[in-house]
């Protein structure tokens, strides 16, 4: 029999266990607070030195799979994680995602890497599968996840003045998507994709730990590809229209602003409309996105989805509802597609919580988050051995109503984790 429909069946959101409120960090890096209210962003997750790409995917996907069945569980034949922020040159990180999910052996497990765009490379790989029906009846498990490690090497590093502000809008955090033919909570509108690539040095990480750019190149590449991958949507779409066809929009968020900047360069080079209607459009079919970019900051590889279940968290659903998705990853690819959301896809997200979870996170202190910057040193990308010891992580464990996969070693260059 074959398979029509495939999206996505299960959806999390998994935000770290510490979070810092940016407007301190503002101040305290005595930045223009002009730029800062540009960036649309309250909080921002931290990743503690007990925390790694690891243990964001497993945390974040684990909760999908602890409502499964045995069988359904085992029919889960592809584990995809998606990310920049590996920790291994060769060995990918589903490899342990996979160990401390329990998933069955007979699975396939690998990782893609481009820049941002990695979350809709892996979601459109999955949906692939599904769709060739190649084995009937399997699922597969997409992870995006990625995180901003700052390094500091010594007290004149933390107290310089001219921060970027890329640390302020970085954060960290994984989506886990279950991809089926069962799409409960996003429909993949099957076909309906723009996408457009091109070389460009808008942004890039020359050093595993470390970011460069041109941030006003990256804005350009950004915007040309909204346009043209919404162009070639049209092409594909016979009567697609920006400002009709879609109830809602989940963008690529590194920062509101961007998004907001994005939109409103689209409905003026789309629709014509006025001023107000923009502004006015931008709160009716935008804002929702940016409810947990807002609390979370770029997530890079997860940041659309983490856009898009802000959408699916807080819209109106009443009716089934068309979302426009728009994903961009530096260097570039981009893709703009779209899909369903019902009321019942609504309800099944919003069972894991996710704004009860943001809320659960440890305040961090000024104090804190930049001791956190001074131990990131300790678990960076080619550490050989170190005994991980972070007491903030103890203080939260004690708080949590459930346990979570944290780094406690690494020895020879294998990590070693427990769930606690």
């Amino acid at each position: 029999m074959e398979c029509c429909e495939v999206g996505i069946e299960a959806m999390n959101v998994y935000a770290g266990t510490a979070c810092l409120d940016v407007r301190k960090l503002i101040d305290h890096r005595e930045l223009d607070i002009a730029r800062f209210n540009n960036l649309l962003m309250s909080e921002k997750t931290v990743a503690l030195v007990s925390e790694d790409p690891v243990t964001f995917a497993v945390n974040a996907a684990k909760p999908i799979l602890d409502a499964l069945s045995e069988a359904e569980k085992n029919s889960i034949e592809m584990l995809i994680t998606c990310t920049e922020s590996g920790i291994d040159f060769g060995k990918s990180i589903s490899t342990y995602v996979h160990d401390h999910l329990g998933l069955n052996k007979n699975c396939r497990v690998f990782e893609v890497k481009q820049a941002c765009y990695s979350g809709t490379v892996g979601l459109h790989n999955a949906a692939n599968f599904i769709l060739s029906n190649t084995s009937p009846g399997a699922k597969a498990l997409v992870i995006a996840v990625d995180l901003c490690r700052f390094m500091v090497l010594g007290e004149e590093d933390v107290n310089k003045k001219d921060w970027a502000f890329s640390e302020p809008s970085g954060g960290a955090g994984a989506v886990a998507m279950l991809i089926s033919n069962k799409p409960e909570v996003f429909r993949l509108d099957v076909g309906a994709s723009g996408y457009y690539s091109y070389e460009v040095m808008d942004t890039c990480r020359p050093q595993p730990d470390s970011e460069a750019g041109n941030a006003d190149i990256s804005l350009m590449s950004y915007l040309d590809c909204c346009e043209q991958t919404f162009l070639q949507y049209q092409q594909r779409v016979d009567g697609a229209n920006y400002a009709h066809t879609f109830d809602y929009l989940a963008f690529h968020t590194p920062f509101g602003g961007m998004v907001k900047g994005a939109h409103r360069s689209l409905m003026r080079k789309f629709t014509q409309q006025p001023p107000a209607q923009i502004e006015a459009d931008y709160h009716q079919r935008v804002t929702n996105g940016l409810t947990y970019c807002q609390r979370i900051g770029n997530i890079m590889g997860g940041a659309l989805y983490l856009s898009l279940a802000g959408v699916i968290e807080t819209g109106d659903f009443s009716t089934p509802r068309r979302i426009g998705c728009f994903a961009y990853g530096s260097g570039c690819c981009s893709e703009f597609y779209s899909g369903i959301v019902t009321e019942q896809g609504q309800a099944r997200l919003k069972s894991l919580e996710i704004a009860s979870h943001l809320e659960s996170r440890y305040q961090l202190s000024i104090e804190e988050y930049e001791r956190s910057l001074r131990q990131n040193k300790d678990v960076r990308f080619g550490t050989q051995d170190v005994i991980v010891e972070c007491p903030i992580t103890d203080k939260i464990q004690q708080q949590q109503l459930s346990p979570r996969l944290y780094l406690k070693r690494i020895n020879n260059f294998h990590r070693e984790y427990e769930f606690q």
